[in-house]
């Protein structure tokens, strides 16, 4: 029997997430980001083409490394203007039933005991279709934004979101018993007070002392995922992820860093198939292969050079600056400086031989893998099946290039080959997210988790 393929659209509550320059397209809607039709209508999409869920970044500050600024992605909606991710989730889930929702937000500026709240409350609304995308900041201007003169180290990053997690475990698993809401309308008493506890946490970044405001939801723990690719981050992981979105340059390095992560969950006291794995995902897809690139020919016309610079961060040469015809090597030498590393700042993008043109085209381009497929139903099913066989990946984010004419395509014809291979969902089955994930009777976090040695108040 096949593997069945989960999807999830990757989205960002903004008009320029990763595909730079499409907002322009004339078939693109991503200026109505701020109209909540917008997200209604995508989920409503979603649902019918049976997706796992849609998965929303995020980012607290402004791509200002590009030229001295942020002008340049101000200009260019490099993930700005952008909006809170949480709040279109209540909208979304009240025209579907079984999509689920991914949202991203990060332990390193606010405290632990809001967010719990929060996350309560939308696994609550959605009934148990909430999940969580753990990050920890990485730009400088998020730092500068929440009063801090400079990012906080990595791995400190990691060490402050450890103990975050743990605090957010003991008020979702530990603070309300199971049975803590009775509702008998004769005493009259909503909740038992003796089933409710404060958790009384004191750590080296934090003190909560509960209870935990809210009443237990369908899931208590959002579904946890998390993306590290450093070190520290795949250990993060390996402790706490349920779903890892994975990188890397080919099928083989994914596999292995696929492998690394289920690996290192067994020294957590983890299962390997408690972790399932997922990755960016380019389609393009056309009723035959000419359909398809002729998509593509019109994205590369539209697409914005600079948009790119300015989301990667600047760094090296000021590839906007210089004509397509000159050399990268006679610029390095031009430009070189004492006490510079000219060898790396020249490679950051780029070859040492390549033109200023061939660098662009490289920094922009979106068909050049590691999973990239494009053309007919056919073909993209083909390079799905493969890619899961080769790599032991679970599921993609589905990358967007218009909306919604990317996901209408997927939808449209995709899906439907995809099916009659076996390879994706005919129905929904479950009605939580993590049970989509996991199956039937999975609701609640696996007890092979840390988050369930608090249940009952244990380990408080």
């Amino acid at each position: 029997m096949a593997k069945q393929v989960g999807f999830n659209l990757f989205e960002m509550n903004t008009v320029g997430h990763i595909s730079h320059g499409l907002w322009v397209h004339p078939d693109n809607t991503r200026h109505r980001f701020n109209d909540l039709e917008f997200w209604t209508e995508q989920a409503k999409l979603l649902e019918a083409g049976l997706f796992d869920a849609v998965f929303i970044a995020d980012v607290l500050g402004a791509y200002d490394g590009y030229r001295a600024g942020a002008d340049t992605a101000i200009r260019e909606a490099v993930q700005i203007p952008s909006n809170d991710p949480l709040l279109v989730i209540p909208a979304m889930a009240a025209v579907t039933k079984h999509l689920s929702f991914a949202a991203t937000f990060s332990t390193t500026y606010e405290p632990p005991f809001s967010f719990a709240r929060r996350a309560s409350t939308l696994d609550h609304l959605t009934k148990g279709r909430f999940g969580w995308n753990v990050v920890t900041s990485y730009l400088p201007s998020a730092a500068r934004n929440f009063g801090f003169d400079d990012e906080i180290p990595h791995d400190d990053r990691y060490d402050l979101a450890d103990e975050y997690l743990t605090v957010l475990y003991k008020l979702w698993e530990g603070s309300w018993d199971d049975d803590a809401v009775v509702q008998d309308r004769r005493t009259p008493v909503y909740a038992d007070p003796t089933r409710v506890r404060a958790i009384n946490h004191r750590g080296a970044h934090f003190s909560v002392a509960g209870p935990h405001l809210s009443e237990p939801s369908m899931q208590r723990t959002p579904v946890i995922f998390q993306a590290g690719s450093s070190d520290r981050g795949r250990a993060f992981a390996a402790k706490h992820a349920e779903g890892v979105f994975v990188g890397g340059r080919t099928r083989e390095v994914y596999r292995e860093n696929v492998e690394d992560i289920r690996t290192k969950a067994l020294g957590y006291g983890r299962e390997r198939g408690d972790i399932k794995a997922f990755a960016s995902a380019v389609i393009i897809a056309g009723k035959d292969d000419d359909a398809a690139w002729r998509k593509v020919e019109e994205f590369k016309r539209l697409t914005r050079a600079e948009g790119y610079l300015a989301h990667a961060g600047g760094g090296g040469i000021d590839l906007a600056a210089y004509p397509r015809e000159a050399r990268i090597a006679d610029i390095l030498l031009a430009e070189a400086k004492p006490g510079r590393d000219n060898q790396q700042t020249g490679r950051r993008f780029y070859a040492e031989d390549a033109t200023i043109g061939d660098a662009l085209d490289d920094a922009t381009r979106f068909d050049a893998g590691p999973f990239v497929a494009i053309g007919s139903p056919s073909r993209i099913a083909d390079s799905v099946e493969q890619w899961v066989a080769e790599t032991g990946l679970d599921g993609f984010n589905l990358r967007q290039f218009l909306t919604p004419g990317t996901l209408e395509d997927f939808v449209e014809l995709v899906v439907p080959e995809l099916q009659k291979r076996g390879l994706y969902r005919e129905r929904y089955e479950h009605p939580t997210f993590r049970e989509q994930l996991f199956g039937a009777g999975h609701a609640r976090i696996a007890d092979t988790h840390p988050a369930a040695r608090y249940r009952g108040g244990e380990n408080l």
